[in-house]
């Protein structure tokens, strides 16, 4: 599968899993400190817009900042902030557990989101993702995703504002995610095609 490459602007979905479909999150301890580096190295280079963490993968909704807004020393290197924060995640897990090898799989899959209303879809997709993997049947309460963030009023590196405009308002993002999920499987075919890996 051809893979995009990160350019100014551009909205993403990246994600990956672990190495033959290990967990790549043991304990809860995981999650956060995943979260912690994601904000370290990746807010640098991009605003992210939704997360979802799940035991052996992850999905990130992001969008890489315009040219003029990336730090000058990464304005041809944006892959290295991702490759920073990839490699810092597994040698700290490797260490932790006394593990060695790759802890992803190959390389971090992306695909260019190139309109507002996939970004809608794919947004919702990465929130409803613990319901398509069977660990919840309520995707709301799920703690390892951003979904919860929009409804809540504490201060966060997610960009709200912005999502929930795009949504319509709070109210509307919910109803979009409450209507998407009684007609999930479609939005799940429709995004796996392009997410398989």
């Amino acid at each position: 599968m051809h893979k995009e490459t990160f350019e100014a602007g551009h909205y993403y979905h990246i994600y990956n899993r672990g190495n033959n479909k290990e967990d790549i999150f043991i304990e809860e301890k995981n999650y956060n400190f995943f979260l912690f580096r994601l904000k370290k190295y990746i807010l640098q280079v991009a605003d992210v817009y939704a997360y979802c963490l799940l035991k052996n993968h992850f999905h990130i909704v992001l969008r890489i900042k315009p040219k003029e807004d990336l730090p000058d020393a990464l304005q041809d290197k944006i892959h290295l902030p991702f490759s920073n924060f990839f490699n810092a995640y597994a040698k700290s897990i490797n260490t932790s557990y006394g593990r060695s090898g790759s802890l992803f799989q190959e390389h971090l899959q992306r695909n260019k989101i190139d309109n507002e209303g996939y970004l809608k879809q794919v947004i919702v997709y990465v929130h409803l993702n613990p319901v398509k993997h069977k660990f919840t049947n309520d995707f709301k309460s799920y703690p390892y995703s951003s979904y919860g963030t929009f409804l809540s009023d504490k201060p966060t590196s997610i960009d709200r504002a912005y999502i929930l405009e795009l949504f319509g308002g709070k109210q509307n993002f919910e109803y979009c995610h409450n209507e998407s999920l009684i007609k999930y499987d479609n939005i799940v075919e429709e995004i796996d095609k392009m997410d398989e890996f």
